[in-house]
């Protein structure tokens, strides 16, 4: 995991009590009144807030919408772009990859409302930051989405030795990937600096675990019921 950015943000990070660090942190705007966060620490915030009066949340320009992203799933235009800090080791990502984000595919993504953004924030292990260069492996077959939803199905324990070469070659292989040429491009170093940035970008906002998601600007916190996502994807489109 690289460093944290030392420099100043415009984000006060938000620390949310969880389970040992499983739940994730987006930073709040400082110029936000000044006030401290209220609600429980997994409830997201209400959707639509502003950073500040007659202001726009800076939030909401962290949507990369680069055409052909292999790692973005939806419309280079959507009116709403959902990034997600995630990882493949992190139980909450499965939880929310099985249970949640087909739903939010079918009905929003599909119908042109919702672009997802994927962003490797891999923090739980040398397994974690493995199975990441594999995904960006599958990305440079444009196929990440496919490697995705199989390294999911079949979440293995955290820490368990079994994220190695030879088994994300297996599941690139399942996944329909041709797995030597991913296992040859896991040692690509511009691959591994990507997912660097990548995280770096996640503990500059105050992000220490995962999912921790952002929804047209609006921070979403841990793998939340459908329900959470729903409101904030249209209060987005609407707002």
């Amino acid at each position: 995991m690289p460093t944290t950015n030392t420099r100043r943000s415009p984000l006060i990070p938000l620390v949310i009590a969880g389970i040992a660090a499983l739940l994730a942190v987006v930073g709040f705007v400082a110029s936000r009144t000044g006030e401290s966060p209220s609600g429980s620490a997994a409830q997201a915030a209400e959707p639509g807030q502003s950073s500040a009066a007659g202001g726009k949340d800076p939030l909401a320009g962290l949507a990369r919408r680069e055409p052909n992203d292999p790692m973005a799933m939806g419309e280079v235009d959507a009116p709403v772009v959902m990034i997600s800090y995630s990882e493949f080791q992190c139980p909450f990502c499965g939880k929310f990859a099985r249970d949640t984000e087909p739903t939010l595919v079918k009905k929003y993504v599909d119908t042109g409302v919702l672009r997802i953004e994927w962003r490797d924030f891999p923090y739980l292990g040398e397994e974690s930051m493995t199975s990441a260069l594999a995904g960006r492996a599958a990305a440079e077959q444009g196929k990440f989405w496919e490697f995705h939803d199989a390294m999911y199905a079949d979440q293995q324990p955290v820490n368990g030795g079994k994220l190695t070469k030879d088994y994300l070659r297996s599941v690139a292989e399942g996944a329909g990937l041709d797995g030597e040429q991913l296992v040859a491009d896991m040692d690509r170093p511009e691959l591994k600096e990507a997912v660097q940035r990548d995280a770096q970008e996640g503990q500059s906002l105050g992000v220490t675990g995962t999912p921790a998601f952002i929804v047209g600007g609006q921070p979403i916190i841990g793998a939340q019921p459908i329900e959470v996502f729903e409101q904030a994807i249209e209060a987005a489109a609407t707002s």
